[in-house]
């Protein structure tokens, strides 16, 4: 059975259902996305490019799902992650050891239920690496996909070394969830800038339909044009194209969602269940609705991206849909981030039945 997050935070359980509903009805902006631009992509050729193999830069929980993706598409994929900071001194010249972190983030592809692999033997397709022995392998690759920590100088770093390494053509993309991709990219070649986009998925990788693709500045049409139909034909995506505005479409609108109806929750005394209950499949939308949705996303990364919105959308007439209630602090304090943590707003908790 699952129940609600606990009372000490203060979250209202009361009634005001109907006044509610009304209230959270809000206007999703159409300034992040460019339809019209992407008929133009489209059209260019794309059988010029192929992917044989690719990397992922970060095994967390999107880089291995991303990883496992493309194993399951036929891709032979190199996952990397960063050397452990903790090895002890016996430890620094092992292998296994240095390649714990990408070792780890493999296992958890293996071990997730629903499975991430569409077979098991689709594992074999994948090999983990670190960033300090196996960097160079980045030259073999077609697509090389970051999705390290959100922190752009983290990020701008990363590109800088990959820039000399990579091959004359490969594609390199950004997962990242609201960054621009000007600011990632400055300071690089217009070579690397050509290649260069965002490709953002979401979680979990196998079963989201939505891919993000938002081009940048300076990116090449056709290069576009080929990860539009890469991602919609071999990958099975459904492909929105977005500006690079802050947190691109899904998770401007997302976010401000559940943080309007936390809002709103607090305002109107109603209750967690009673808002999953009215945002769910009674309103059509999937049966996470918005508390379940955040415990999904992690409590830690929704209040991530809703200041970092905040704090780019300076002029935005909703602005102030992003500002996080009190409650959230207190819980990503307490590591209550939702499933990663097995505790946030719901908690599974196992019957006798």
């Amino acid at each position: 059975m699952s129940r609600a997050g606990p009372s000490e935070f203060n979250i209202p359980d009361a009634a005001g259902v109907y006044a509610f509903m009304g209230a959270i009805a809000f206007q999703a902006s159409s300034k992040a996305v460019d339809m019209n631009s992407s008929n133009a992509y489209l059209q260019e050729d794309t059988m010029i490019r192929k992917i044989r193999q690719a990397a992922v830069i970060g095994s967390g929980v999107m880089g291995g799902g991303i990883a496992a993706l493309l194993a399951s598409a036929g891709v032979k994929t190199l996952l990397l992650d960063i050397v452990p900071f903790d090895l002890k001194e016996e430890e620094k010249n092992d292998p296994a050891a240095r390649n714990r972190i990408a070792k780890t983030g493999l296992d958890t592809v293996i071990m997730t239920q629903p499975a991430l692999l569409m077979q098991p033997k689709d594992v074999d397709r994948i090999r983990i690496g670190n960033l300090e022995d196996d960097f160079d392998k980045l030259a073999e690759c077609d697509w090389i996909v970051e999705v390290v920590v959100e922190n752009l100088k983290i990020k701008q770093d990363l590109f800088k070394r990959i820039e000399p390494v990579r091959k004359a053509g490969a594609i390199v993309s950004s997962n990242t969830s609201g960054i621009p991709l000007k600011q990632m990219s400055e300071g690089r070649g217009a070579a690397f800038k050509q290649n260069f986009l965002g490709t953002h998925f979401f979680n979990p990788v196998r079963y989201m339909k939505l891919l993000e693709i938002i081009p940048g500045a300076e990116t090449l049409p056709e290069v576009l044009a080929f990860m539009a139909d890469f991602g919609e034909r071999i990958l099975g995506k459904g492909i929105v194209w977005a500006k690079d505005t802050p947190n691109f479409v899904g998770n401007r609108i997302g976010v401000q969602g559940m943080i309007k109806a936390m809002q709103l929750m607090v305002e109107m005394g109603v209750s967690i269940p009673e808002v999953d209950a009215l945002f769910g499949p009674a309103m059509g939308r999937p049966k996470t609705a918005m508390f379940k949705t955040a415990d999904l996303v992690g409590l830690d990364t929704m209040a991530h991206v809703a200041k970092n919105t905040y704090d780019l959308v300076t002029e935005d007439e909703s602005r102030a849909d992003f500002i996080a209630p009190e409650f959230i602090g207190k819980m990503i304090a307490a590591k209550m981030l939702g499933k990663k943590t097995k505790v946030g707003f719901y908690k599974t908790d196992l019957t006798p039945e």
